[in-house]
């Protein structure tokens, strides 16, 4: 029946063209360091014939291609990932992939895949331990006391770096070599560099030492700075490795939903088969407590079904034959068969999979600057290294080799841009799926990024400001009936009927357990109401100008009725017998969350919106109950013309999002800066915006806004935290602080900072996983002390962290005790070399001479070596930095250092068996 006339709704035609054609695959990529992985990954599938389309992403470590299958294969595809020097877990069989659109299955971890992700977290544990317990223990040896010389310990300091520096780092040769094959550079480059050259040094010193003193160069050891560096770097990937796991907890949680079995009616007979083999139109029979296993439409009998998981209503939904139920849903109470509509990928839960896993694998615009910047990065910083070892080596102080070398290893290691390419895809794909945690999905990176900068929001009224379906607001009684008695007849009479004010009245009967009469000579009046008999009394149900026709005096109702419609609700009148006896009023009832969800969205600072087919009077009836000022009404839209609104907002300047449920609804969302479509309308719908609300709660908005500032919140510190760190450490790893404190930046300590950025942008990331939704608009617009205390207390107790480990790092090297004790490189001014006072020791029978030499603190000296036996000594002053000088029969060598604090320091010859024939002597300082 139709009793209100409302402007044309039919719905546009839209023409929506895909993105693209072909097979989509999903290939698992190991290997991948940082964004400058990303980008060579992409351009080496990009150069496949065929390939239109490929995404890959470092944080899922997935590559989605999109590829003509007449013109390449998946084998072509995996070649070009291992050409470019990566590896691929598995790919699924080309046969199994559809001919358009996604593959089956493609969502979530395939057990193999989640086995060998398994293994390799464990790997990189395995080899982290085992590098940093070696590395301690080498740290031991050669800054406490033990019974040995660093002489006689070279040796066994090389055999045990060498397996560290061959077995736990050989994944930095190999990605290293696989980039420089194609004449390009990674994170890898830079560690393999700065390790080898640490590493190859230290053993020439230990394997060739006089090779080294024919040199001229120091016979310092690097063992220790080579391993530790290793281990820092494999404990940041293997807790990197980790926290992608932690992020994918969203996608494991919707797969875990999901029914494993169904029973399954075939030929007469029940059997209980895998979920994957249930086809599209076979029976399956549903019992109490069972999970619904795939899409489908109820055939028989009934039940009440839990549909939380997916609308976010907690009262089950009563289903009937030909009610649709959804899989992966609780069936509560009886036992009922559906026939299966939608199974494996096309279900509603597959899709949600999908959705979110395809958004955490999306890039977000803001990532584009790291990708690029980290593109050149790695070969300026090879570069930069290189140039600063070289000026070290021709204008720096002796000892000028060493000086080099260690700038070059510790501005490789330093420069490592892991933490830039970590920094959005862990944003993103924390914010996404904390989004779906909280029934919003978002389409990706893009979305998540434009939904922060809206400032204008358009609220379509039907079904989302209201419920989208009709229901009795009010009764009004006449001529002596009750309440109850009018529902009876009226709702006797539209018993049956498909319109939904009907249905309406029907519902509010039942709900009021209300038994219904049959009704007799039916008759509907097109475009007024309907006409019956009911228990013997003639009964009209339907618009004024129905009961003018029938010449029935309206009284008192009809001013009544003016006033309901006013309102925005649609009177009908009831007449019996030919006399007015009441009136029923029914309207699209407003969402119990509206009027909250729009003052929240107020709070955010947003500029609301109502667009609606009412006219103007009752779009501004229905716009003050929920908050909305009169002058943000746009009433009287045409369904064509939604579209056309969102661009006079735009023209004027506006970032507009579009919120809606059906299909004429489409354009608009299409439209807008960012499309939001209800979870409870239509697909077309859904398909056109670019965040879902799946449980139709308008305070999704609020949370996926909300959640958008506060990712792209997160992105922004990752981002500043990972350029900063390149901006300030480089400087000093290049020697900036050498002019005022006269000190280098240690290479193990520039890995531990390397490895703490990394860490510090995924944990930061992390933090999202405590993001909830504001309660009330009042704590949008003051939030609680506590949550802004909490929001910056992670990185400044960062930032402070890395001051102190800074000012402990410098105040040790000031000191001396960061060095490799008298192997450790003293960095004195030309000044101070100028002015060095030259001392003789001698070495005669097994004794130097003078044994004992006195000095003032401060004081440097320059003690030259004279060996006047046939046999290898050396002079060192124990605890003294730099106070090491080693000379072959019959030569000489010199070392100048500085005087460490007044004290009394040991000289020994650490040659095996000097020491206890005699070759001892004393330093003394006062």
């Amino acid at each position: 029946m139709a009793v209100q006339q409302r402007p044309n709704s039919e719905p546009r035609t839209i023409d929506l063209e895909p993105e693209h054609t072909g097979r989509e695959v999903v290939i698992p990529v190991t290997g991948m360091t940082c964004a400058s992985c990303v980008r060579r990954i992409e351009r080496a599938l990009g150069k496949v014939p065929g390939v239109g389309q490929a995404n890959v992403n470092l944080a899922t470590e997935r590559a989605t291609v999109v590829y003509d299958p007449g013109a390449t294969s998946l084998a072509a595809l995996r070649q070009a990932v291992e050409k470019a020097g990566y590896g691929v877990r598995s790919v699924p069989d080309e046969a199994d992939l559809p001919i358009t659109g996604v593959q089956p299955g493609a969502t979530g971890l395939s057990d193999r895949e989640a086995d060998e992700r398994a293994r390799e977290i464990r790997d990189l544990r395995t080899r982290f331990t085992v590098s940093l317990a070696i590395g301690l223990g080498m740290m031991a040896l050669m800054y406490l006391p033990v019974p040995w010389s660093h002489a006689q310990l070279a040796i066994p300091l090389f055999l045990l770096a060498t397996p560290v520096q061959l077995w736990a780092g050989w994944r930095f040769y190999r990605e290293a070599w696989a980039a420089a094959r194609h004449f390009t550079t990674n994170m890898s480059t830079l560690v393999a560099l700065g390790t080898s050259v640490a590493y190859l040094y230290s053993a020439l010193v230990s394997l060739f030492p006089d090779v080294v003193r024919a040199l001229g160069l120091q016979p310092q050891l690097y063992y220790e700075t080579a391993v530790i560096i290793i281990a820092l770097i494999l404990m940041g990937r293997w807790l990197e490795a980790r926290a992608k796991g932690q992020t994918s907890a969203a996608i494991k949680n919707l797969m875990g939903l999901q029914a494993k079995t169904a029973r399954v009616i075939r030929d007469g007979r029940e059997e209980d088969v895998p979920v994957e083999q249930v086809r599209a139109g076979d029976l399956l029979r549903v019992r109490p407590g069972e999970k619904i296993a795939v899409d489908g439409v109820l055939t028989e009998g009934s039940s009440a079904v839990d549909e939380s998981m997916i609308t976010g209503e907690s009262i089950p939904v009563e289903k009937h034959p030909g009610d649709e139920v959804i899989g992966a849903t609780l069936n509560r109470s009886g036992t009922f068969v559906f026939r299966a509509m939608k199974v494996g990928s096309e279900t509603a839960l597959a899709q949600i999979i999908k959705l979110v896993e395809d958004a955490q694998g999306s890039k977000a615009p803001i990532q584009r600057l790291a990708d690029v910047v980290s593109s050149y990065f790695v070969p300026v910083i090879i570069g930069a290294a290189l140039l600063t070892a070289a000026a070290w080596y021709i204008l720096g102080p002796e000892p000028k080799m060493t000086m080099a070398l260690q700038t070059l290893i510790a501005v490789l290691i330093i420069a490592c841009p892991c933490a830039m390419g970590l920094a959005t895809p862990t944003g993103i794909m924390v914010g996404t799926g904390k989004g779906a945690e909280n029934g919003v999905l978002i389409r990706g990176g893009e979305a998540l990024e434009q939904a922060h900068k809206v400032n204008a929001l358009i609220l379509d009224k039907t079904g989302t400001l209201t419920r989208g379906r009709p229901s009795v607001t009010a009764v009004v009684v006449a001529n002596g009936l009750s309440e109850a008695e009018i529902l009876r007849l009226a709702a006797a009479a539209e018993v049956g009927s498909e319109h939904p004010l009907g249905e309406a009245i029907v519902s509010r009967a039942r709900d009021l357990g209300i038994d219904l009469p049959k009704a007799e000579a039916f008759q509907a009046i097109a475009g007024h109401g309907i006409e019956a008999t009911i228990d013997g009394r003639r009964l009209l149900l339907g618009n004024s100008k129905l009961m003018q026709d029938r010449g029935v005096q309206l009284d008192g109702l009809g001013e009544q009725a003016s006033k309901l419609s006013a309102g925005g609700q649609t009177p009908m009148f009831i007449a019996i017998d030919g006399q007015a006896s009441g009136l029923i009023a029914v309207a699209d009832t407003l969402r119990p969350e509206s009027a909250e969800a729009v003052a929240q969205l107020k709070a955010l600072g947003l500029d609301v919106w109502m667009l609606t087919g009412d006219n103007q009077r009752t779009a501004e009836a229905i716009a003050r109950e929920v908050g909305i000022d009169g002058s943000r009404v746009l009433a009287e839209v045409l369904p064509g013309q939604k579209a056309d609104k969102v661009r006079e907002l735009q023209a004027l300047g506006k970032k507009v999002a579009m919120v809606g449920d059906g299909i004429n609804d489409s354009p608009a969302l299409a439209q807008a800066d960012l499309g939001i479509a209800i979870g409870t309308g239509t697909d077309v719908a859904m398909a056109a915006s670019d965040i879902t609300l799946v449980g139709g709660d308008l305070r999704g908005i609020v949370t996926a806004i909300a959640l958008s500032r506060r990712t792209m919140s997160t992105i922004r510190q990752n981002l500043f935290w990972a350029f900063i760190y390149n901006v300030v450490l480089i400087p000093v790893a290049a020697g900036a602080l050498y002019p005022f404190f006269r000190v280098l930046l240690n290479p193990v300590l520039a890995a531990a900072a390397m490895a703490m950025s990394s860490v510090s942008v995924v944990t930061n990331s992390l933090r999202l996983r405590g993001f909830r939704r504001p309660e009330s608009a009042e704590e949008i617009i003051h939030p609680p002390l506590r949550e802004r205390i909490a929001d910056w207390s992670y990185l400044v107790t960062i930032a402070l962290v890395a001051a102190v480990v800074g000012v402990g790092a410098l105040s040790l090297s000031r000191s001396g005790l960061a060095g490799h004790d008298e192997l450790e490189a003293v960095i004195l001014s030309p000044a101070e070399l100028a002015s060095a006072r030259p001392l003789t020791v001698g070495t005669t029978n097994l004794g130097f001479e003078p044994s004992t030499i006195t000095a003032r603190p401060g004081e440097v000296l320059r003690v030259q070596l004279t060996n006047r036996d046939a046999v290898l000594h050396d002079w060192t002053a124990r605890g003294v930095p730099g106070a090491h000088t080693a000379a072959e029969g019959g030569s000489s060598s010199q070392a100048t250092f500085r005087v460490p604090g007044s004290g009394r320091y040991e000289i020994v010859c650490t040659v095996p068996g000097h020491k206890e024939a005699g070759m001892v002597g004393l330093l003394i300082v006062e």
